[in-house]
């Protein structure tokens, strides 16, 4: 296990290289720039500006220049926020975006592990019907109306939580509440039905018939036997889902103001902000690839048969 640990570490290392390297180029041959604009700047200005970013240096002497700075953990600065660099606004609101994210996430593993359980439990009965019905809601409906509805309800109607804003505000963690509960919808959804199929699964499988024939409570199996199988697909989900709750919330951080990574990343897309782009790349890349080294982990406590060599 030692030495798997290790293996899956160091093979960390070549993936984000590559994946810096793709990036870059992909976004400096793209057509357009951070300078481009439709008043056309000065011959002069424009020089003046490329040679201050080192822009004005070959294709490859950049690459090497950039992944150096990378390397000693400098994302460089900002082309389009002045005076900024890229570790300054990522510091500033990566955390709001990890904060949201992890409630998020939480409360819908919870509440999906929850249904799925119950459902599987009592398939075909009202509790699966009502529980997988609210799934598939939760899967169709797009967040862009999740979250007005909830604000429309909560905040307009019962008057009992705040349009917007964030924990650092007067209304303090109730702003939470909301954007939370809008990002963990559709998640709460997947998690819910891939719960209920792998607990169905489970209980049709030969061990668990075992463990009843030898006079176990029903309880012991489904808990001590029935989850821990169960979990398998759940935790190779939440790899991805990790990473992708934190980016990916742009929509729920633009209806709710929450001042999150989410802003910045389509900000600097839309205005070609070469570095914050490769910033944003880098910090998911990151997030994405050690979620994913963890769930490798996990697999090895949740199933013995699992075996690395």
């Amino acid at each position: 296990m030692a030495r798997f640990i290790i293996r899956r570490l160091l093979s960390i290392i070549p993936t984000m290289f590559i994946i810096v390297t793709l990036s870059f180029f992909l976004i400096r041959f793209a057509p357009g720039g951070p300078f481009s604009s439709e008043k056309k700047l000065p011959e002069q200005v424009l020089e003046n500006i490329l040679k201050k970013y080192h822009m004005d240096e070959p294709m490859p002497q950049q690459y090497l220049r950039y992944l150096g700075e990378v390397v000693r953990g400098d994302l460089g600065p900002s082309f389009r926020y002045q005076d900024q660099t890229v570790n300054e606004l990522i510091a500033r609101t990566m955390p709001v975006s990890i904060i949201l994210g992890t409630t998020a996430l939480a409360l819908a593993l919870f509440l999906g592990m929850t249904a799925g359980v119950i459902s599987a439990l009592r398939q075909n009965k009202w509790p699966d019907y009502l529980s997988m019905s609210v799934a598939v809601v939760g899967i169709s409906i797009p967040l862009f109306v999740i979250g007005p509805v909830l604000q429309l309800i909560f905040a307009m109607k019962l008057n009992i939580l705040p349009t917007s804003g964030w924990i650092n505000s007067r209304a303090g963690l109730k702003t939470i509440i909301l954007p939370m509960a809008t990002l963990a919808f559709p998640y709460f959804a997947y998690i819910a039905r891939m719960s209920r199929g792998s607990v169905l699964e489970v209980l049709r499988s030969d061990y668990i018939r075992t463990a009843r024939s030898k006079g176990l409570k029903e309880s012991v199996v489904i808990v001590k036997h029935v989850l821990k199988g169960a979990m398998l697909p759940i935790v190779s989900y939440m790899g991805p889902a990790f990473s992708g709750i934190i980016t990916g919330s742009v929509v729920v951080e633009t209806v709710f103001v929450v001042p999150g990574v989410g802003n910045i990343f389509v900000q600097s897309a839309l205005n070609r902000d070469y570095t914050l782009i490769m910033g944003d790349i880098i910090v998911y890349s990151a997030i994405l690839v050690a979620m994913n080294f963890l769930v490798d982990i996990v697999y090895g406590f949740l199933d013995p048969r699992i075996a690395y060599k």
